[in-house]
């Protein structure tokens, strides 16, 4: 009888510990990428300094020509985008508010330029009146119309967003297909956001274009991973890395693989520290102190936190890293109310869903769980389908006695454990 239970209880413990193991087959290897991690020279950085020192050199040779200023901000916005230096984008913004200034904001180019360089700085009101500017000035108006349709989406103003589409439509457009597929999948359509992404590859496989080529796999490949297809999101951030070996977003969406899907955080974190040496950006530090904070290490987790907090004080971010900051200050009992202000001013500047879930969020964080369920009842239920949002909304339903809608939406959430991460599916357990 003992013999029995012996055999029964190392059952049990077998089972528990399989259990824990990882369970996902294993899709990445090491193999495809290892090339990629420690690349000794980024060609592309090197030409793109090369063309901002000709056009620098330009300008100091004949200072009033203002054509130069714009020239500088294209090289400096794709050194920014290369290696994430915030400097390059300020200093792209200066000249083209030079250029902008020397033709009374009258071209339209420059509008849109700096329109751009706004977007990236997340000061999209201020964008939004340079395209109406560019829209008036009618010069190449489908272009502004393109990126009308961007703002408009970033601000969360879909009626207008339908419009513009409405007016700009051509499916055998590259802008308009990547535009169709990125209000399909903010409305919650992914397959449909899927098929218009596929199709403009084939335009821009045709064009021959590398950076479009790269744009268009790293956000097919976003996209095959919240709709599960882990092995095609895989080989797409390959193919992006095949073009451009420097591309730091596909090296962390890779990282994500290993990391959300096959639970090996020791191999993300070797393929982010590669990632760290190469781009500035601080959002990279958040997700490395979240894989340690998985693998247990909470030293780790301080000190990537603290390398966030270090460079997100340069005032130059602006609102870039706003999200970011409220989700971090939220969970910090000193710094909760911190949390709420910046929410109430992204509120202000940028009225989505996704923004009024973070109000309520911080306002649950800060106790106050009537006024949190009022603002998601009002502005995210569905109106976002984010599962960041849709998991905050959650905790709050439950909060206020609204058990059963809550466990309904912990359900769905258990189907988009791959992109909230394996932190998060610990907690969903417990909503």
């Amino acid at each position: 009888m003992k013999y029995i239970q012996l055999i029964l209880l190392f059952v049990t413990f077998s089972l528990a510990i399989s259990c824990n193991k990882k369970t996902n087959q294993k899709i990445t290897n090491p193999i495809d990428y290892n090339a990629y991690l420690n690349v000794e020279k980024n060609v592309s950085l090197e030409n793109s300094t090369l063309e901002y020192n000709f056009w620098k050199n330009k300008l100091e040779e004949t200072p009033n020509q203002y054509p130069y200023n714009a020239k500088l901000a294209t090289a400096n916005s794709t050194i920014f985008q290369l290696t994430g230096n915030i400097k390059a984008l300020k200093e792209a913004e200066q000249n083209l508010l030079l250029a902008n200034e020397k033709t009374n904001y009258n071209n339209a180019g420059y509008l849109r330029s700096l329109a751009r360089n706004y977007i990236s700085q997340h000061r999209f009101k201020e964008a939004l009146e340079l395209l109406k500017k560019a829209a008036t000035n009618g010069e190449k108006l489908q272009a502004t119309q393109y990126m009308l349709i961007d703002v408009n989406l970033e601000l969360g103003n879909l009626e207008t967003v339908e419009k513009y589409l409405t007016k700009v439509r051509n499916f055998k457009d590259f802008d308009y297909l990547i535009r169709l597929s990125k209000y399909n999948d903010h409305i919650g359509n992914l397959n449909k956001a899927i098929e218009y992404l596929e199709a403009s590859l084939e335009i821009a496989k045709s064009s021959n274009n590398k950076e479009l080529l790269q744009w268009n796999f790293t956000n097919l490949a976003d996209y095959y991973g919240h709709a599960s297809r882990i092995t095609d999101s895989y080989n797409a951030y390959l193919k992006a890395l095949e073009l451009n070996s420097n591309n730091s977003y596909a090296k962390k969406g890779i990282a994500w693989i290993v990391y959300s899907y096959e639970r090996n955080p020791e191999e993300a974190l070797r393929i982010l520290e590669s990632v760290t040496k190469e781009h500035a950006a601080p959002d990279y530090h958040l997700l490395k102190a979240e894989i340690a904070e998985f693998m247990g290490k909470n030293k780790t987790k301080k000190e990537e936190i603290a390398l966030y907090l270090s460079k997100v004080k340069d005032t130059n971010y602006g609102a870039m890293y706003h999200k970011y900051d409220i989700l971090l200050y939220a969970e910090d009992a000193k710094n909760k109310v911190k949390a709420l202000t910046i929410a109430q001013q992204e509120i202000k500047e940028r009225p989505t869903a996704q923004s009024y879930d973070l109000l309520a969020w911080s306002l649950y964080k800060n106790g106050e769980k009537e006024k949190a369920l009022e603002i998601s009842e009002n502005y995210v239920i569905h109106k976002t389908f984010e599962p960041e949002a849709m998991l905050h909304t959650a905790y709050i339903l439950k909060a206020n006695g609204k058990v059963e809608e809550a466990s309904k939406i912990k359900q769905e959430l258990l189907g988009a454990v791959y992109e909230l991460g394996p932190l998060i599916e610990k907690e969903l357990k417990s909503i």
